[in-house]
């Protein structure tokens, strides 16, 4: 959430910032609600001062030997029930004023960083670099993961599909084995790295889904249980963020590490006819999450760690991939800055994201009300929270079905996988 304060304060340096997303957004009704709200407030806290002098004054004056009866005493106490009358009457005004200024604030996505890119929509993001180009198949004939997947029998769609609906599939004996094999393998680099694990609950809370940036813009994008406040979670980042809502932690505990994996839900609104075949876009999928909660003075330095944090289980695969810093037109919502990681998919021909980094400044920590307190320092202060892909594991699944195909149709079995996987070939039945 922004800044009602900095908005109030700096007007037009919000809106140029806003602006750099999308010129569509606008900040006078904002404005326009707070000054009302501010006024009330004034006229509120006037009020409130003039009825603890009309009490203190009733006091003083009974304690002098005063008649309750006086016509001294009624009157002032008639002037205090008017005062009281009228704050009973502002009091809800200022909450609805309050409420509708929030619901706005929640619209708002969060101020790119000064050093983002400024451009319209993906095709002005900056590539910063590439990594393995000596790694892309010399074999031009790939099969598509999807349908190679689909010929073996370790993909299968149409029994997911008739289980659930169209954008589920299964995984099946060696599929399976392959999944599960990276989850660990990306769980134990990210934990040799440094982060905790979590294993956090999959059905959130509405609070939980408004503390990250995903309510109220991108309810229809998620599924929601009709009759409990619960929904599927899109991301661990979501319930590994607000493991720490409304907490106020010791700056000695910062930054905080933490990696999870999940089952992640998603409509893919507005997709469809998109990658329908395989493990790109589907409704179901499985990610190892990384997030860091740290004190604002290194959430930059700690974003680019966390990039390279993902790209570590990249380079350990020996997949091609490169790095795009996102431009301010294709940021996430909640996102100040982002880099996403593509890796090389030889069927298409093309790079396609496997992770994607962001660092939220305290925008989200605004919303969640996570804040920190130093020693020896008044008040409190609002972390930065990052998070990032440490993969999509399903992603990586596709990108290894690609990568390691060989001109017979059979796998290779990336090295750092055999350990968990106890060969070295995925063979063709």
């Amino acid at each position: 959430m922004l800044d009602i304060k900095k908005i109030r304060e700096n007007p037009q340096e919000v809106l140029d910032k806003l602006h750099k997303r999308s010129p569509n957004y606008e900040l006078q009704s904002i404005l326009d609600l707070d000054s009302k709200q501010r006024d009330i407030q004034n006229i509120r806290t006037e009020l409130q001062a003039r009825s603890n002098e009309i009490g203190k004054l009733i006091g003083q004056k009974m304690r002098e030997g005063a008649n309750p009866q006086s016509e001294e005493i009624i009157t002032l106490k008639q002037e205090g029930n008017e005062v009281k009358a009228k704050l009973a009457d502002l009091e809800p005004q200022e909450r609805e004023l309050k409420a509708n200024i929030e619901a706005l604030l929640l619209e708002l996505p969060n101020l790119p960083s000064d050093s983002t890119p400024v451009g319209k929509d993906e095709s002005q993001n900056v590539e910063v670099r590439r990594w393995g180009d000596e790694f892309i198949p010399e074999n031009k004939n790939i099969i598509p993961h999807g349908d190679i997947g689909e010929k073996w029998g370790i993909i299968n769609s149409e029994r997911a599909v008739k289980v659930a609906q169209s954008r589920f599939i299964a995984l099946i004996g060696a599929g399976a084995a392959l999944e599960r094999a990276l989850i660990n393998f990306m769980l134990d680099q990210q934990i040799e790295a440094g982060y905790v694990e979590i294993m956090p609950p999959v059905l959130v809370n509405s609070e939980t889904l408004q503390g990250t940036g995903q309510l109220p813009k991108f309810a229809e994008e998620s599924f929601k249980c009709d009759k409990d406040d619960l929904w599927l979670t899109p991301t661990a980042e979501v319930p590994v963020t607000n493991f720490y809502r409304q907490e106020i932690l010791e700056a000695e505990m910062l930054p905080i590490y933490h990696c999870a994996f999940t089952p992640c839900f998603r409509r893919e609104a507005g997709s469809y006819g998109r990658d329908m075949r395989g493990l790109i876009r589907l409704h179901q999928f499985h990610k190892v999450e990384l997030v860091k909660i740290v004190h604002p003075d290194v959430s930059e330095q700690e974003h680019e760690k966390m990039v390279e944090d993902a790209e570590r289980i990249l380079q350990a695969l020996k997949l091609p991939y490169r790095v795009l810093e996102l431009c301010t037109g294709d940021i996430g919502f909640s996102a100040a800055k982002c880099y996403d990681l593509e890796v090389w998919m030889p069927s298409a021909n093309t790079y396609r994201e496997i992770s994607s980094c962001s660092n939220c400044f305290d925008f989200q920590a605004r919303r969640a009300d996570i804040r920190f307190k130093e020693k020896g320092k008044k008040g409190t202060e609002y972390v930065h929270t990052l998070n990032g892909s440490g993969l999509a594991v399903g992603r990586t699944m596709a990108a290894i079905l690609e990568n390691y195909q060989l001109p017979d149709g059979n796998v290779r079995i990336p090295e750092v996988l055999q350990p968990y996987l106890k060969r070295d070939l995925l063979i063709v039945e």
